[in-house]
């Protein structure tokens, strides 16, 4: 911790200032002189009164940044904690290793000093905790503001977090470390189901060891999980020292395999203290658009519009290419958090639409049914429970392609999460949610609401850049049938 005791003297005494009787203005262009010289660093911070009793307690990614910006002339804090300027006389800080250690200092510290200026943890509202279900075979990590489901009972409890964002965000982040699940599947240790049982798509991007699909033992992953929790507990040096004591024998046994996990898992927490906050630059540009989209910015833009109330992390789009019913192809891409996940394409040739209309040469048009198709063959194991939705699908096109895709949704046994249609010129996004656990079944089993965001509204420009690319795919692969055709190589 940096002592945040200010070393200025009063010309008379040669002790101390008494900054009680300090001017308003002179206080705070002091305060501001010292939070300038702050580090640049992820920190807490710990505003103090004239007796030294803690006011506030918050985290920064950059200490010199937030801090300062209390203490700026043009400083607007709102109405809750504009008093917090009257009141306060000095501050500590404390340096963290990363911002996901500054998050969990500051949850700390506010439950055990319980400042009056963080009044969001003393009211009636209910704030997030972190849940690691350890009576599971294979222990889930969750966030969640109910704790008294009865799937928690026994579980380990961090929280509650005042800055839910902030929360998901380190999660996500340790995932990739630590690659725990964060799914509701019910996994037995030993059930032969598993062996079958297609993973998501963490698994394909290494944010979860899959043992749904039986990639992993239940020993195994309870000792990543129990890594996690010490990481959380702040006994980051003795897991390190203990993970490297278990890569050497694993060395020595020649298990090598295992000794290659462990190393890796040592540097990607190595790294976590590397990691820099990334700025507009990173962003990424689908081929078929000129427009730049921030992946993250985007999914969180997207979510609040829809009102959805979990994180939309994996998104599918659907599209359908022909030429005058010739041809009907139909593509499927994948987004991981914004970001295309390619080696999840997929391409179908439709085969329920008949190629030649009634006069033998033009095609038939129908992408309804091509649509239908296309939805069916790739969701039926989905529906028959061998692999898990994605968070959300888009479906290229208006209301007629929304409902044609919900009747194939309807044949299945599962609902799909949460479906979008998104047409071009009109750029309406119509919202398919499924019905409610024990409400009657509609004639959709769900509603679909158009919602008209503006055209620089950042989920919608996700969705557009999406639905994009699922024509650009759907259409490479059309035009590769059409030249098989001309050349007579079908």
């Amino acid at each position: 911790m940096t002592t945040g005791r200010d070393s200025s003297t009063t010309p008379e005494s040669g002790g101390p200032a008494a900054h009680g009787d300090e001017p308003r203005e002179a206080r705070l262009a002091r305060l501001l002189a010292k939070a300038r010289a702050l580090p640049a660093t992820p920190g807490v911070y710990l505003m103090k009164d004239a007796a030294e009793v803690v006011l506030y307690v918050g985290k920064a990614s950059r200490l010199n940044d937030r801090v300062s910006s209390y203490f700026v002339p043009s400083a607007d804090l709102g109405p809750r904690k504009q008093p917090l300027l009257d009141a306060v006389r000095d501050f500590d800080t404390i340096e963290c290793e990363g911002e996901w250690e500054a998050l969990l200092t500051e949850n700390r510290l506010i439950k055990d000093i319980s400042p009056r200026f963080n009044a969001r943890l003393t009211d009636d509202k209910t704030y997030p905790y972190l849940v690691v279900t350890t009576r599971e075979d294979f222990p889930r990590v969750v966030v969640t503001r109910n704790l008294q489901a009865p799937e928690f009972r026994g579980a380990r409890v961090f929280g509650p977090f005042t800055r839910p964002g902030a929360l998901r965000e380190a999660v996500t982040l340790l995932q990739r470390v630590f690659r725990f699940r964060t799914c509701s599947l019910d996994i037995v240790d030993g059930d032969e189901r598993n062996k079958s049982f297609r993973p998501c798509l963490l698994y394909n991007i290494q944010m979860c060891t899959a043992p749904c699909a039986a990639k992993i033992g239940r020993e195994p992953y309870r000792a990543d999980v129990d890594r996690f929790v010490r990481f959380l507990t702040g006994k980051r040096s003795a897991m390190l020292r203990q993970m490297h004591k278990e890569m050497s024998d694993a060395a020595a046994a020649q298990e090598y395999e295992k000794a290659a996990a462990l190393r890796d898992q040592i540097r990607a927490v190595e790294r976590l203290d590397e990691r820099a906050r990334r700025g507009r630059k990173d962003t990424w540009q689908p081929e078929a658009e000129s427009f730049h989209v921030d992946p993250r910015r985007g999914t969180l833009a997207l979510q609040r519009a829809i009102g959805a109330d979990r994180p939309i992390r994996c998104i599918e789009a659907i599209d359908i290419a022909h030429l005058q019913g010739g041809q009907t192809v139909g593509s499927k891409v994948c987004f991981v958090d914004g970001r295309p996940l390619k080696n999840e394409y997929r391409r179908y040739r439709i085969r329920s639409v008949s190629r030649t209309g009634t006069d033998g040469r033009a095609g038939v048009n129908d992408d309804y049914a091509s649509i239908r198709e296309v939805v069916s063959r790739r969701y039926r194991e989905a529906g028959t429970g061998q692999e898990l939705y994605p968070d959300a699908i888009l479906i290229d096109g208006g209301l007629g392609q929304l409902h044609a895709a919900m009747e194939a949704f309807g044949e299945l046994n599962v609902r799909p999460p949460l479906v979008l249609s998104l047409a071009k010129k009109e750029e309406v996004l119509f919202v398919f949610r499924p019905d409610p656990p024990g409400a009657p079944r509609s004639a959709l089993g769900g509603r679909g609401e158009p919602v008209r965001l503006g055209r620089e509204n950042l989920g919608l420009k996700l969705c557009q850049a999406i639905r994009d690319e699922a024509h650009r795919f759907a259409q490479h692969y059309h035009h590769v049938m059409r030249r098989k055709k001309t050349l007579d190589e079908e």
